[in-house]
């Protein structure tokens, strides 16, 4: 069994908002406790509905925001602030906008190097092979190292952007929303090239995406969010197969089918999504929930450990995956 590169245990972020002068500020839980691991050339998927926590996930895995409880581990060695600087390379990210992540005034040449620059002791002559290597493992062209990010399609950045994450040779990547800012066309490809390269370089991906049928195309295993909680988890054929937890089973209702012929009963989720700073009594999902009964009212569903869970009293399709 493959050992897990990054391990997590019970993982919270919490933020203060004010509330208004001389009141006491209300405490946001926008990741309220959770577990997962990543393995070398495998994928999670962290999937749910904006505002469920999912970015926030992605920042703290990341090191760009510190758990406020929990662990997180890497390689075996506890991730805190003390040491970000050292364990930083081997965790890297691939932002949501491929515009907005280059810097404009930069050369691509320049935007590749500069991670060396900063951690490596590399020789310019060093750096500079490396880049154009890693332009050409990306499907970009040698000539491409000397223009400006303008120059490029939303694809091509995308592709910069992944080519600069691997730079430091890390052992995951973080991919925040990777292709949902691209035209459909292009999505494909960038997946495709993800999934070669994961194979190749043995990385371990934490995907963050709202669209399920991306993630079913990439996935190893998902988990479900809602509301800073996981609220399933398990092996992408299982949960995609026999979702347990009622939002699971709402959110791939509203997911296109490829099939013409295919009959699939849409669920249109009732109400508005709970405020975070007013998550209510009980079961979060309960107000929005066809299945809700007053245990879910009064009492919090936990997870449970097992190859495929479900917070939920009364789950569907279990034992039918």
């Amino acid at each position: 069994m493959t050992t897990p590169v990054m391990q997590a245990t019970a993982l919270q972020r919490h933020y203060e908002v004010s509330s208004g002068l001389f009141q006491k500020p209300r405490l946001l839980k926008a990741v309220a406790g959770v577990d997962f691991e990543v393995t070398p050339g495998k994928t999670l998927a962290v999937v749910g509905e904006s505002g469920c926590g999912k970015s926030t996930l992605a920042r703290m895995v990341a090191m760009i925001e510190e758990p406020t409880e929990g662990t997180l581990t890497l390689n075996g060695k506890p991730v805190q602030r003390e040491n970000w600087a050292d364990l930083r390379q081997s965790v890297q990210i691939v932002f949501q906008d491929p515009y907005g992540s280059l810097n404009p005034r930069q050369r691509v040449g320049n935007i590749l190097m500069e991670p060396l620059v900063i951690n490596g002791s590399l020789s310019k002559t060093e750096r500079e092979a490396k880049a154009r290597e890693m332009l050409q493992l990306v499907g970009l062209r040698p000539e491409h190292f000397d223009r400006y990010p303008h120059m490029f399609s939303g694809g091509q950045r995308q592709r910069i952007a992944i080519a600069r994450a691997l730079m430091l040779d890390p052992k995951v990547l973080v991919l925040d929303e990777p292709v949902s800012a691209l035209d459909l066309s292009i999505q494909s490809a960038i997946l495709n090239l993800l999934l070669e390269l994961q194979e190749r370089l043995q990385l371990a991906y934490l995907f963050i995406s709202h669209d399920l049928s991306v993630v079913r195309h990439v996935a190893d295993e998902v988990i479900v969010m809602y509301l800073g909680r996981a609220v399933e988890k398990g092996p992408k054929e299982e949960l995609f197969d026999a979702p347990q937890h009622p939002y699971t089973v709402a959110l791939l209702s509203a997911t296109p089918q490829a099939d013409p012929a295919g009959v699939k009963k849409r669920i249109k989720l009732q109400g508005e999504l709970p405020s975070p700073l007013a998550i209510p009594d009980g079961c979060p999902f309960a107000p929005r929930c066809w299945k809700a009964q007053d245990k879910c009212r009064a009492e919090v569903p936990k997870l449970g450990d097992g190859r495929h869970v479900a917070a939920c009293f009364f789950p569907e399709n279990v034992g039918q995956a």
